[in-house]
């Protein structure tokens, strides 16, 4: 009897204890279960059964069931030598290989980007990577808002002052005028019934409101990329997809509702009831498409735009990367793309959500003030930050070398903070821990790649060029970190598949544990003899590369000093 001919999951996971062997199967736990049986006799039946000569030289029943496996050191030493000889690093192509369009980072036009937007761009661009790595073509999609009711109030506003559409303005005179025009627009009825107008007039193609529309649109954009650039983010221009690009395909969308039958009024307005949903006081809740004044909303945008996607981009997977308040919009939008029959069974619908970034008292970070942190200044401490451990660590550090080491470092700690944390759980944002030299940290990981870069330096080797054989595995420290280094791959391929940034982070960070273990335990160009030091060398470099392919795929840069 084994676990595959019941059609059972082997539940093969690494080892937690390396006492117990580098792989542990609990699948003896669920069938003992299943088959009403005692779990060891369920494990030594599949023991029994099992043909792993040449693959692991040690399997043990533990405890209850437990499975553990030992891999063969011969085996081992072929599997890292697969893995140093693939440009890859052993990440097998998807087959089927999918057309995936992540829509993300999307911020709103005609405001600075602030801390909030730092989520879906890291874990999205991350995603791209992580997708792109694992053999998916993948297309990015920044949804920017530049369309709807905002605009309506800040042309509205504008046009009332006489605002200077030839003159010269930032992205802090946009920011500013924006809150004014939203408090009018909070305060004055008569103003919000003509912003509201002033919507209908821009989808319409009034020439006045385009004209100061597209001058907010480029300042906007200009904001936008000076902002990805120092993320490190991979969206181009040539990703802007945004809300207006799908206007002249909202009319259609409702048609296309009517014609199949999925469109009623509501008081005056166009919805689509979603089966499922209702409001607080259980009447059912409608997706409106149309409102009464004739004005088009988020919701049809987003239809148009998944429409588009499938029909053509090609996408059988679509990931929406927005915070969780977004997630009943897309439970409603995914359900009517359904029933519409726009998006087929086949085609992926996702939506990930992300927690929230806290302050030190645990509430939404805010400045002092309680105001948005703006994200330049976000970055720009970073940098500082970043720059003053630098100076402390390695005081003699050249400025150019230092400036863009820091750049490295801050932006780097700040990113891997975000993307180390499980992506729906909020976290508390504190530079003392993003900037740790020890724990969970990009500094802790670009760290261990300095290590190698100077083991490297120090034996006058260049990295690549060490002598051809076999890696050292001799040593528990040895072993542990080529049992570890051969887990990329299925790491890779399993944030691929659910998306989970944070995996890659504890594995990056795992790697870089088993690393410094192993550094402080097998000294690798004293090794007692010359076969042992370059087999040493091997280790650390594919190592190096390794840690540096885990942080490229979370869009964080190595340094070779600190």
């Amino acid at each position: 009897m084994g676990a595959e001919s019941i059609g059972a999951d082997p539940q093969v996971s690494p080892s937690t204890n390396p006492r117990f062997g580098d792989y542990q199967a609990n699948v003896a736990m669920a069938l003992g279960k299943q088959l009403k049986k005692n779990p060891r006799d369920v494990a030594k039946s599949i023991v029994d059964g099992l043909d792993v000569q040449g693959i692991c030289d040690g399997v043990e029943i533990a405890g209850p069931g437990f499975i553990n496996l030992r891999l063969d050191p011969l085996f081992l030493q072929g599997q890292l030598a697969g893995l140093a000889a693939d440009a890859n690093l052993g990440v097998v192509a998807a087959d089927p290989s999918h057309t995936v369009v992540v829509d993300y980072s999307s911020p709103n036009m005609a405001k600075e980007m602030h801390v909030g937007h730092l989520r879906s761009s890291c874990i999205g661009d991350a995603i791209v990577r992580v997708l792109k790595s694992a053999g998916h073509r993948v297309i990015r999609q920044n949804h920017l808002g530049d369309w709807g009711t905002q605009f309506g109030m800040l042309l509205e506003h504008l046009i009332d002052l006489g605002w200077d559409r030839d003159g010269d303005h930032s992205i802090q005179d946009l920011d500013e005028l924006y809150r004014a025009s939203k408090k009018r627009f909070d305060a004055d009825p008569d103003f919000a019934d003509k912003a509201r107008q002033r919507v209908v007039q821009l989808q319409a193609g009034d020439e006045q409101s385009l004209a100061l529309w597209r001058l907010m649109i480029d300042e906007s954009v200009r904001h936008m990329n000076a902002i990805y650039e120092r993320l490190g983010l991979t969206m181009t221009d040539a990703d802007i997809r945004p809300e207006s690009f799908y206007n002249e395909c909202l009319a259609d969308v409702i048609e296309d509702l009517d014609g199949i039958g999925l469109l009623e009024d509501s008081v005056g307005a166009k919805v689509v009831f979603c089966e499922g949903f209702a409001d607080p006081d259980g009447n059912p809740l409608p997706m409106i498409v149309r409102k009464s004044d004739g004005g088009y909303l988020y919701a049809t945008t987003d239809l148009a735009a998944a429409r588009f996607r499938i029909d053509k981009l090609g996408a059988d997977r679509i990931v929406y990367v927005t915070d969780p308040r977004q997630s009943q919009h897309f439970a409603m939008l995914f359900q009517v793309l359904r029933r519409s029959g726009w998006a087929a069974d086949t085609v992926r619908l996702e939506h990930v959500p992300f927690g929230t970034i806290l302050g030190g008292d645990r509430k939404p970070f805010k400045t002092r003030e309680g105001g948005t942190v703006r994200l330049t200044a976000v970055l720009d401490e970073a940098e500082q930050r970043a720059g003053r451990m630098l100076d402390a660590k390695n005081p003699d550090l050249p400025e150019a070398d230092r400036h863009r080491i820091a750049r490295r470092v801050g932006v780097g700690a700040m990113k891997y903070a975000d993307l180390a944390n499980d992506r729906i759980k909020d976290y508390v944002f504190d530079w003392d821990r993003m900037l740790a030299m020890e724990g969970n940290t990009a500094p802790y990981l670009q760290n261990a790649y300095v290590r190698i870069e100077s083991i490297f330096r120090k034996g006058g080797v260049q990295r690549g060029a060490e002598p051809a054989g076999p890696m050292s595995l001799e040593e528990p420290a040895e072993r542990a970190l080529g049992v570890k280094l051969l887990q990329y791959p299925s790491v890779v391929v399993s944030v691929a598949e659910h998306l989970y940034p944070h995996r890659l982070c504890t594995y990056a960070y795992e790697v870089a544990t088993a690393f410094h273990q192993f550094y402080e335990q097998c000294p690798v160009l004293t090794a007692a003899d010359e076969a042992t030091r370059d087999g040493r060398l091997r280790l650390c470099d594919l190592t190096a590369r390794i840690l540096e392919a885990a942080l490229d795929l979370l869009g964080i840069d190595v340094v070779e000093q600190m």
